[in-house]
């Protein structure tokens, strides 16, 4: 999707907590997005830089020496969208892959994908965390931040 279709510009810090395959995960990044693309940098504990994912020109990079070689990076962007682009934008872009999209904006803000009547991403929104639920590749994850 293009990146103009973000929902409000982000520059700041993120810690994300994961569940895959039955292992937690922790990361600290650094996340700049806007209507030019993202650059989003991975930092270790003690904040050095680990590895850096960029989304520009509808092109996705990654490099780091610590995350494992078959990370398909496009999944990461996709989930990154998922949670922060126009929920109009994602549900003509769902809709024309063959999935359907819901939004619920209160009393919590709440986002949805379906395939073929079957729930595979569940995204829930607080004040500074996010809750991602992938149901159908079976991962979580929570970012926390300033959204």
């Amino acid at each position: 999707m293009p990146a103009g279709d973000i929902e409000k510009p982000l520059d700041g810090f993120q810690r994300m907590s994961a569940l895959f395959g039955g292992s937690e995960y922790i990361l600290s990044m650094w996340v700049k997005a806007d209507g030019n693309g993202m650059d989003i940098t991975l930092l270790n504990e003690m904040g050095a830089n680990i590895g850096e994912l960029l989304y520009t020109n509808g092109k996705v990079t990654l490099s780091s020496a610590v995350l494992p070689p078959a990370l398909n990076a496009e999944y990461i962007i996709a989930d990154f969208q998922f949670c922060f682009y126009k929920k109009e934008a994602l549900a003509k872009n769902l809709e024309n892959s063959g999935f359907t999209f819901s939004a619920i904006d209160a009393p919590q803000k709440k986002r949805q994908i379906f395939k073929d009547g079957s729930l595979i991403i569940e995204i829930n929104y607080s004040r500074n965390y996010i809750e991602f639920n992938n149901h159908l590749r079976r991962y979580k994850y929570i970012l926390q931040g300033e959204f």
